[in-house]
């Protein structure tokens, strides 16, 4: 069991802020080895700062980090030997081909020539990018140096690896190649810890963190939330979802309404209670809808609702 062991991550109370913004806010939550965690939020949610700040990168104002076991706020230079941090805009050298790259990672992070090849060779094959060797990175599509930019981050077998939005503008196809790589480098003891703004990558995660304004809404598996949420959603299919929206616009239990393409998705109190009376708004205008049906609530129902409460509580 994950829980039995030490946690390769452990964050209490980590708190940060800059003028005029508190950014993160005394958040809590840990990381075990062969786990995936998902710090999930949207821009300026504070997932950029929690990773400068487990990364040694930038002090913490109050709270603890530690990463495989090491304080990161007393010794962050000896933490950094234990992880591989990929922010955002990763360091290649564009200049250099994907081979040079890499081996100069492998050279700062003081890995052997004999472990360097066969690990290169590994990481390469699982990103599906041993025949791009000697190709410029410069010269690599977005997708590609994103993956380029991991292969690098793992050269040295990392205990702990902090991605920040790895995905951010990367194609489809180089998506599901990177994510193919994470699960497989779990069976190394590998502990992830992700940030990303895409709520539909929280269901790949073993855990997730919503994170919102600095806060840390909720954390658990994404199951778990999705089965604690008090609340229902219901889907109403209609050629005309924004007219729709309209007509439910003030009816009572609704807490939030969201337009998927042809759907419009509804968070309410009680789905029992309000089909009928919603049915009866539409009802009254021909044509307005095709369908309404209870689902099972998702990552994003649960955290647009969460944020929505939230900030009409806080005006």
């Amino acid at each position: 069991m994950k829980d039995a062991l030490p946690a390769a991550i452990e964050v209490k109370g980590l708190t940060r802020s800059f003028p005029g913004v508190l950014a993160v806010d005394a958040i809590s939550f840990d990381v075990h080895a062969g786990e995936i965690f998902g710090l999930v939020g949207p821009d300026g949610a504070g997932k950029t700062t929690t990773l400068r700040m487990l990364a040694g990168i930038l002090p913490p104002e109050s709270g603890s980090m530690t990463l495989a076991g090491v304080d990161v706020v007393r010794d962050p230079e000896r933490a950094k030997h234990a992880l591989s941090y990929m922010p955002q805009r990763f360091g290649l050298y564009e200049d250099l081909t994907v081979e040079e790259n890499i081996r100069f990672y492998a050279d700062l992070f003081g890995v052997r020539r004999a472990d360097r090849e066969p690990r290169s060779l590994q990481l390469l094959q699982a990103a599906g990018m041993s025949e791009f060797r000697t190709r410029l990175a410069g010269r690599l599509s977005g997708g590609m140096k994103q993956k380029l930019g991991l292969v690098c981050a793992l050269i040295h077998h990392p205990k702990v690896i902090l991605l920040d939005e790895p995905t951010t503008g990367v194609d489809p196809v180089s998506r599901r190649d990177f994510w193919r790589i994470l699960y497989e480098l779990l069976a190394e003891g590998v502990a992830i810890l992700l940030s990303t703004a895409y709520l539909d990558e929280a269901e790949r995660c073993h855990r997730v963190g919503l994170l919102h304004q600095g806060n840390l809404l909720f954390c658990d598996t994404p199951a778990n939330l999705k089965a604690g949420m008090p609340k229902a959603v219901l889907v109403i299919a209609s050629r005309d979802t924004r007219n729709a929206r309209k007509l439910l616009i003030g009816a009572q239990g609704i807490s939030s309404m969201v337009i998927h393409g042809d759907d419009l998705r509804l968070v309410v109190d009680d789905a029992h209670t309000r089909m009928g009376p919603l049915k009866a708004r539409l009802d009254a205008v021909p044509g307005s809808y095709d369908s309404m049906m209870q689902v099972e609530p998702t990552i994003e129902d649960l955290f647009v609702d969460a944020v929505g409460a939230r900030d009409v509580a806080h005006g």
